[in-house]
């Protein structure tokens, strides 16, 4: 009987042991992965660089863009935020060229340590990432053909029954609902996808933000984009309409340091930074 019980104490005693060592590995593990992503002397940022003037892909340095891991460069409004975070945190800028869809499971995995993308901090994606203080704010506009139909309009409804389409999971497709008898398209990956849609009368028209009506427009003559009177536009939330640097949660020194950053880059600078990005946008981006 006591050598019975003396075998049940070993064994309990083995299985604390391993118990413990796996406990410690797995914390040792999560302390490692946590000093990593403090301790790293890169800033890494996904972007999709497609979404002028926010952030595009070009071929060479000019106008300050900066090298996109893998070859190319990036540049636009977007990427001087970027900029002047990675300068702020003391850290060098890594542009990381990811899909739309793509941009949150990179942040989860660690690939990147932030979204500067043009990304609204809607309630939805506050669910599973972090938002600093919003560095832009825009209203919504609908981009169409020059000579079109639509060319004069003053409210949302003057698009019903056309043809109309945004960037797939985005906001900008879901407001599509609030005309009356719009014929909605399916959604489309990106903004030049739809520029080539809307160029070839695939569609009628896109939902957008103001600044890439702008670059739209700027970019190919024939398109020029739709502001809608007040309270005949799409009805949206500020946090819709806003943009900020997206971080994997648990990161709040990372958020409290960017917000630090941002607070220092005035509404003056922002709107400079912002029309700069606008006229050095790359003619391709049309």
């Amino acid at each position: 009987m006591k050598k019975k019980f003396g075998v049940v104490i070993a064994v309990f005693m083995m299985a604390f042991a391993v118990l413990a060592f796996s406990s410690c590995s797995s914390s040792e593990d999560a302390e490692g992965e946590a000093a990593t992503e403090e301790s790293s002397d890169q800033f890494r940022v996904g972007m999709e660089c497609g979404y002028a003037p926010f952030n595009w892909t070009q071929l060479d340095d000019s106008n300050g863009a900066v090298p996109i891991e893998g070859g190319d460069y990036a540049g636009g409004y977007d990427v001087e935020i970027a900029k002047r975070i990675a300068e702020g945190l003391g850290k060098e800028l890594v542009i990381v060229k990811t899909s739309w869809d793509g941009l949150p499971q990179a942040l989860q995995a660690g690939t990147i340590d932030a979204i500067i993308a043009g990304m609204s901090p809607t309630e939805e994606r506050k669910q599973t990432i972090d938002f600093t203080d919003n560095y832009y704010e825009s209203d919504l506009v609908m981009v169409v053909k020059k000579g079109s139909p639509y060319e004069n309009a003053t409210s949302i409804q003057d698009f019903s029954g056309a043809k109309v389409t945004a960037q797939l999971n985005t906001f900008h497709y879901s407001v599509i609902d609030q005309i009356e008898g719009v014929n909605k398209q399916a959604a489309m990956d990106d903004f030049p996808a739809m520029r080539v849609a809307l160029e070839s009368g695939v569609i009628d028209g896109y939902v957008s933000e103001r600044p890439e009506g702008i670059s739209a427009s700027s970019a190919n003559s024939n398109f020029t984009f739709v502001v809608f009177e007040e309270g005949q536009g799409f009805e949206a939330s500020e946090d819709d309409v806003a943009i900020a640097v997206g971080i994997k949660q648990g990161r709040d020194d990372l958020v409290a340091q960017i917000n630090e950053i941002l607070a220092g880059i005035s509404d003056e600078e922002r709107l400079e930074i912002m029309d700069n990005a606008v006229m050095n946008q790359p003619a391709s981006e049309s």
